[in-house]
């Protein structure tokens, strides 16, 4: 091959839309690739993605409209991305949008309220991503999942801890202000995206009580991650690092949670 025939390597494009030069500033790393290192969705996805096998069947719980498909980092839309992965990927979603859902294999609207519509044990993995904060009734919730979970199968959540700086900030605020706000501090937010919030299931503490040992395998975790509440400024990143770096576990941004469903003769 001569030097001629030699095609240089295609450059990874800056990161768009949601990430200026005072983020790339902060996270220089962004230009390898488009994802910083305390990137939340390419901890979770990658977890995910461990743990799922081809035979499966997935729920997506709160799969919406599917918005990851404009993110534009290829690794975490690849990360994010199970369907053909799996078996059978659901979308679920009290939200009507769940119906123009493209990323998954099947939609299903739910209604508030009710119990999920699906059979005892029809799922391997049921994935809850930024979900677990908007649920009122935290032991119907439970019921739910261990109901519809296969013995064996995996409960996997994300969501911001009650107790970390996302989660206080949230309750703290005033709900006639908090809508401006996070207008501001968060760019690339869409209102179609947002729902109540209760944080009724948000702590560790409440996590196991909802889910005890002897039903569930605990393997969940605090995780440092960086809020997408910044508003694009280099003082409020400069801030979450340090918080990040200096707060105790109990106030984590965000909680990462993997639970294996026991199977009845486990005998805990």
């Amino acid at each position: 091959m001569t030097m001629a025939e030699i095609q240089p390597i295609a450059e990874t494009p800056e990161p768009t839309s949601f990430v200026d030069a005072n983020v790339l500033w902060a996270r220089p790393e962004m230009r390898a690739g488009g994802y910083g290192r305390f990137d939340g969705d390419i901890e979770f996805y990658l977890r995910i993605n461990a743990l799922i096998q081809t035979h499966h069947t997935v729920l997506d719980l709160g799969a919406g409209r599917g918005s990851f498909v404009e993110d534009p980092c290829t690794m975490r839309r690849d990360l994010r991305a199970l369907k053909g992965k799996v078996r059978h990927l659901v979308g679920c979603d009290i939200d009507p949008v769940v119906l123009e859902n493209t990323s998954v294999d099947e939609c299903v609207l739910l209604k508030a309220d009710e119990q999920l519509p699906f059979e005892e044990n029809s799922f391997d993995i049921v994935i809850c991503d930024w979900v677990v904060e908007h649920v009122e009734d935290p032991a119907a919730f439970a019921v739910d999942m261990g109901r519809i979970v296969k013995p064996g199968g995996w409960l996997c959540a994300r969501t911001p801890n009650k107790w970390g700086l996302t989660g206080i900030g949230v309750r703290v605020v005033p709900e006639s202000v908090q809508d401006q706000l996070l207008r501001r501090l968060w760019p690339g937010r869409n209102d179609l995206d947002v729902f109540p919030k209760y944080y009724r299931l948000n702590t560790m503490a409440a996590i196991r009580r909802a889910f005890p040992e002897r039903d569930w395998l605990h393997c969940s975790y605090g995780y440092g991650g960086e809020p997408k509440y910044h508003g694009n400024s280099r003082v409020l990143l400069m801030l979450f690092a340090a918080w990040n770096a200096a707060a105790p576990a109990l106030m984590s941004t965000d909680l990462m949670i993997f639970m294996r469903k026991k199977s009845a003769h486990s005998g805990g």
